[in-house]
């Protein structure tokens, strides 16, 4: 037995031209429990794999159609068959040189024969255990993308209305002291700190699958830079810190995604922040070194020996805490700084003289040309158009209300649904020009909800907008796949909504 499985359990493909030897495998394996199916050939092979999904292949080398190497490589290469173990076996191929190719287009194990029916046995169970392990593997991966999706979906969830909430607050009630404001504000900042956690935690386990693309352009280095130090200005003030920033009066060019590398930069800054006690002194300073320029960011806050200069961009690695001020973070803004710097080819190194005398990060990119035309196009807006008519669907009854009073003061006419079958009733009475809907809806899916709107008289031409908690690229896809026109990711930033062009 190989775990709780009988051999049974397992089907092997046996792959061999020479009928005398294949019937031979066949018969050690049958007689050791296995079920068994057999191909002559490399195309046989490769369909019966596809078509079959073995455990396992037993594949020899030399095959009268395509050699068992590049059926190897073959199936390796394919995302239906990359999984399955292969033993390749050759009785021609059997110096040191073959097996190591053999191994490198993507066999498990290579054996020259004449094989001892034993050993033949004995290597497939070995490499049984090995899949079976490899399966449990992805699995858990698997289950660990879905808890983390879940998870950040039930966390966006609850702080959309919070975050809806505080700008009607401050819209409604023109008679809050400046005590009450402060405290608004200190709810605002908290919540925006727990969307980047959330915002955070995706984005290492999406780096370490693979799963994020940068959109790359041609930008101007003090262009992000001045945007991270202006998205870390309320951290930077709320800890009494002086922010200084140095930029080279020369245009530094570099080739890169301006949202991942403001992301990286005022990670950086916000670090800085958080590990300097109140009235620190923060520094950034941008230099020109050979072909590359230097973003260093300084501080004079608590430090790192040289145990934490070792580790410090290791995943869930964190600071010693200050001395006012606990420790705090999952310990992922530095190991999410090394992957987007690694995804943008550039290097990121830190320094510290020791303990409480301050640390230094210095990101180094490459520069390149100047574009073509450095003009700087600004996109201009028309004024909003006030009184357009707004339908918002929502099972969260706190997210549509509060978004619908938010939508109702700025002049437009406003209905709400909390489920997909209301929603379309109501798309269909009222017919809005603009439909805020979410995705997980009780009844229906909203790409179900925005797939029946797309088909429907009279409203079909309305401008679709996905609410969501999931706000991977996949989902992205999913959503303007179904016919909507824009994919937003709860909690919604109600500037960020002002600021699209909706005709609203």
């Amino acid at each position: 037995m190989i775990r709780n499985h009988t051999f049974s359990d397992f089907l092997i493909l046996n792959v061999d031209d020479t009928d005398a030897t294949r019937y031979a495998k066949s018969r050690v394996l049958i007689k050791a429990g296995f079920r068994v199916i057999e191909a002559a050939n490399g195309a046989d092979a490769l369909a019966m794999a596809k078509s079959e999904q073995p455990n396992l292949i037993l594949l020899d080398t030399r095959l009268p159609d395509i050699n068992g190497f590049e059926v190897c490589r073959r199936l390796k290469s394919e995302a239906a068959t990359d999984s399955i173990a292969i033993l390749q076996t050759s009785a021609s191929f059997i110096t040191l040189v073959d097996k190591i190719n053999g191994i490198e287009c993507g066999a498990d194990n290579y054996l020259f024969e004449p094989i001892e029916p034993e050993e033949l046995v004995v290597n497939i169970k070995a490499l049984l255990r090995l899949s079976l392990a490899e399966q449990d593997v992805r699995e858990i991966d698997k289950r660990k993308d879905i808890f983390l999706a879940t998870l950040a979906h039930e966390l966006r969830n609850p702080l959309g209305p919070i975050r809806n909430s505080i700008k009607l607050l401050k819209t409604i009630n023109s008679t809050l002291n400046a005590k009450e404001l402060g405290l608004l504000d200190i709810i605002s900042r908290q919540t925006d700190q727990m969307v980047k956690l959330v915002d955070d935690l995706l984005d290492v386990s999406r780096i370490s699958q693979g799963k994020i693309s940068l959109d790359i352009e041609t930008l101007n280095v003090c262009d992000f830079v001045e945007a991270a130090a202006e998205s870390s200005s309320n951290l930077i003030t709320d800890r009494g810190h002086q922010l200084t920033i140095n930029i080279v009066s020369e245009p530094l060019w570099v080739s890169g995604d301006k949202v991942r590398l403001i992301q990286i930069i005022s990670n950086l800054i916000n670090n800085a922040a958080k590990f300097t006690p109140s009235g620190g002194l923060i520094t950034i300073d941008v230099v020109r070194d050979a072909h590359c320029v230097l973003i260093k960011v300084s501080d004079n806050g608590i430090g790192l020996d040289a145990d934490h200069l070792q580790n410090i961009f290791e995943l869930f690695v964190q600071h010693a805490h200050t001395e006012e001020r606990a420790q705090e973070g999952l310990g992922i803004g530095l190991a999410l700084v090394k992957n987007l710097t690694d995804l943008h080819h550039g290097e990121i190194r830190v320094s510290s003289p020791g303990t409480h005398q301050g640390s230094t990060f210095t990101v180094a990119l490459t520069l390149v040309e100047a574009p073509q035309s450095e003009a700087q196009s600004v996109a201009t807006q028309s004024s909003p158009r006030k009184n357009a008519r707004v339908l918002v669907v929502d099972d969260n009854e706190d997210a549509a209300s509060t978004l619908s009073t938010l939508l109702e003061l700025a002049g437009n006419e406003v209905r709400s649904a909390n489920s997909g079958k209301q929603g379309l009733a109501a798309a269909k009475e009222f017919q809005p020009s603009i439909i805020f809907l979410d995705i997980g809806l009780p009844d229906m899916t909203g790409y179900e909800v925005a797939q029946e709107i797309r088909k429907t008289e009279h409203i079909s031409k309305c401008y679709l907008i996905a609410l969501t908690g999931y706000g991977t690229e996949a989902d992205r896809k999913m959503a303007l796949d179904a016919g909507f026109d824009l994919h937003l990711t709860k909690p919604l930033d109600y500037e960020k909504i002002e600021s699209i062009n909706l005709g609203l």
